[in-house]
């Protein structure tokens, strides 16, 4: 037996058979229980049979670093459930199973498969980036693509909307928490097997798909009273406003966006600002989150005056500049030892503040969090990852960084919880349990195209899942739940959610900027 050899067309990753078993543990048994050569490569194929791959797009079966849903995730009892469902409630279906990493081991699969046998392919996005399914669909076979949730969303939102603008007609998606749902669509295998007619794959699952979605309820709104600044004096608050974006070394002027000047700021000084900031200042924000969490977990006393100092230096960096927002790359800061404790807590506590702290340099989410607190006159912005869930007829906004204080610093508190960092279960991070029943404003940015993008939805709940970001605010969209695939393509993955109703007033903002509104549900 050769070094790495799983079954025929197997295509894991890039390790070898040794390294895999000794960096994956307990895992691995697991996985290779998942592999095992089907029957129908080893016997005459039975006609009648419609023969599914199932290939799972993940980094290795046991996550070995910080992504969704978080290091050290056990895929193994997940991709077992999956197939064991498949297995019993597809009647007259055999399903083999491979596992992939991107585009090189996609390739390797279809290669093996040209001996033929396979009716078509099931890619379950299980982690976020991993470009399986765009080579899988060159197959020209059936392909459902399905999202698991909280592990794959962002890349299965971004390349499912690229296949709805390319007319993949040969590819299905499943964008729900109910295996039910994905059984439905993979019935629709059957179909298409009997007409011979892939290009209807696409037509038919979105049939199963709609079938299955949950209607629109008639949720109660509370009541939300705004307090609004009027357009003209926004777009002058905006141009009074700055940006600080720190994402490297980098330092001087970096253009503007909505009309807010951005300024680079370096690693450094916000290092410089972090080592300087008062000790008992420190101890003293450390204590006033100890007393107001309502859940401190896995995060120690000397996290808290990290994290507390890492707020005051970042408010002294924008007292220096004259700024009212500053961005981070904290993920690629704080592992590349820039920067030595995470901000997500001290924006957090810039957004009660009402100023503006936002996470992963991301300054199109920053200027929309700057334009949208200055229109409401102190409503923080919610940057998040969303998912979305059909089973539920649920958009779920999803990350590590909340205010608790969604109507403004002079509004009332939410309770919140203090956890690690969820996808690597490091530092200190915020878990917002935010209110519920109220109507919410989702909107993005772009400078290039002068667009703002927005859909609504009304708060339902907030989830409690440990896997991927730590507040979870479920919501149901106001509109065609269907369009709400289709715009990540071109937008990307994050939305900044704002509570009230704002359509009108951001119609009226767009109008005075000389930009365009984009209604994306």
């Amino acid at each position: 037996m050769k070094d790495f050899e799983f079954s025929p067309g197997c295509a894991c990753c890039s390790l070898n058979r040794r390294q895999f078993l000794s960096r994956s543990g307990s895992a691995c048994a697991g996985a290779l229980a998942l592999l095992s050569t089907p029957t129908w490569l080893e016997a005459k194929p039975d006609a009648d049979k419609v023969r599914v791959r199932v290939v799972y797009a993940l980094h290795a079966p046991r996550q070995p670093g910080p992504d969704w849903p978080n290091k050290g995730f056990d895929f193994v009892p997940v991709m077992e459930r999956i197939n064991t469902t498949l297995a019993k409630r597809c009647r007259g279906f055999e399903f083999v199973n491979a596992l992939a990493t991107g585009p090189e081991d996609a390739k390797k699969i279809l290669e093996a498969d040209k001996l033929g046998g396979i009716d078509g392919y099931i890619v379950y996005q299980m982690n976020c980036w991993n470009q399986v399914a765009q080579t899988i669909a060159t197959s020209g076979k059936p392909v459902l693509y399905a999202d698991f949730q909280y592990g794959g969303s962002g890349g299965f939102l971004v390349y499912t909307a690229a296949f709805l603008r390319n007319k993949a007609q040969n590819v299905g998606f499943v964008a729900s928490s109910d295996l039910d749902d994905l059984v439905a669509a993979v019935k629709c295998f059957r179909q298409v097997k009997t007409s011979g007619n892939s290009m209807e794959f696409a037509a038919l699952t979105t049939q199963a798909r709609s079938k299955a979605t949950a209607r629109a309820g008639k949720q109660s709104r509370k009541s939300d009273s705004l307090n609004l600044l009027s357009t003209g004096d926004c777009v002058k608050k905006l141009k009074e406003s700055k940006i600080l974006a720190v994402r490297s070394q980098e330092s001087g002027p970096a253009g503007e966006v909505l009309g807010i000047p951005v300024v680079h700021v370096p690693f450094q000084e916000v290092n410089d600002a972090w080592k300087a900031a008062d000790k008992d200042q420190s101890c003293a924000l450390a204590d006033a989150w100890q007393k107001n969490a309502s859940v401190i977990k896995d995060v120690s006393r000397e996290t808290l005056e990290q994290s507390a100092a890492m707020y005051l230096g970042m408010k002294s960096v924008l007292k220096k500049h004259g700024a009212n927002a500053i961005t981070v790359n904290c993920l690629g800061g704080f592992y590349g030892g820039h920067i030595h404790a995470y901000p997500c807590l001290g924006f957090h506590q810039l957004l009660n503040e009402g100023l503006v702290g936002a996470c992963e340099c991301d300054v199109r989410s920053t200027a929309t969090m700057v334009a949208m607190t200055a229109l409401t006159q102190g409503r923080p912005g919610y940057i998040s990852d969303p998912v979305i869930d059909t089973s539920k007829r649920q958009i779920i906004y999803a990350h590590c960084v909340a205010s608790n204080r969604a109507f403004g610093p002079q509004g009332p508190a939410n309770p919140f919880q203090i956890l690690t960092h969820s996808e690597d279960r490091q530092g200190a991070s915020v878990r917002s349990i935010l209110p519920v029943g109220y109507l919410t404003t989702t909107l993005e940015v772009t400078q290039e195209r002068k667009e703002i993008l927005m859909h609504q939805a009304v708060a339902v709940d907030n989830s409690p899942d440990d896997r991927a970001c730590r507040t979870k605010l479920a919501a149901e969209p106001v509109g065609d739940l269907e369009k709400l695939f289709t715009m990540w393509d071109q937008w990307g993955w994050h939305r900044v959610t704002f509570y009230g109703d704002l359509k009108s007033p951001v119609y009226a903002l767009a109008d005075a900027l000389g930009w365009k509104v984009v209604e994306e549900a």
